[in-house]
């Protein structure tokens, strides 16, 4: 018995050892590559729900499908993961805390200067009271598309606008043009 508790106590220190070794890079990697296909689903899911109803069902895929593909994301890898944004449709799981505001201030200033959206991210190593966690943030640029549900008022058609009042009655998240930074995917990981 004594051997199986000693190798349990090997193995997850052995496995807290390699997770602590990991540098900046290879955790920016990680995430990364957990972001993209999570990123790509969630557009590949909003197209369908457009395509077989409409811009105003692309309104339950940001409310229902998205908040469960980030929670089975975060189960299967052990994270933190979350969409936000500085105006958020659902406050209760879309605001950025301070860390992911500046985050998403950097990629705005970013943008601006000119920096291609593909490569918009930022990543680092905080020291909290409880411990390093790691924080990344990719970036959500505002697709052509999109202005049906985030765009300016004008934009937005009268079904959409109707599904949002039923659906957010506290919503930020207009006002938006192609090419301008949504929000962004954020990603925390106990180190």
């Amino acid at each position: 018995m004594h051997t199986k508790i000693i190798t349990a106590a090997l193995l997850a220190f052995s496995a807290v050892t390699a997770y602590a070794d990991n540098n900046l890079d290879t955790l920016k990697e990680e995430s990364r590559t957990a972001a993209m296909p999570f990123l790509k689903a969630l557009a590949e899911e909003n197209k369908k729900a457009v395509q077989e109803g409409g811009p105003e069902s692309a309104v339950k895929v940001c409310k229902d499908i998205a908040p469960k593909m980030a929670s089975e994301l975060s189960r299967q890898k052990g994270w933190k993961v979350t969409r936000v944004s500085m105006k958020v449709r659902n406050p209760m799981i879309g605001t950025a805390d301070a860390w992911e505001q500046k985050a998403l201030k950097k990629m705005e200033a970013r943008l601006a200067k000119g920096e291609k959206p593909e490569t918009l991210e930022v990543a680092e190593i905080v020291k909290g009271a409880d411990g390093k966690t790691f924080r990344y943030l990719k970036g959500i640029v505002l697709q052509p598309g999109c202005v049906s549900c985030h765009g300016k008022s004008e934009e937005i058609p009268e079904a959409v606008k109707a599904s949002l009042a039923a659906e957010y009655p506290h919503d930020q998240a207009t006002g938006y043009a192609p090419g301008q930074l949504r929000g962004g995917l954020s990603i925390q990981r106990k180190l």
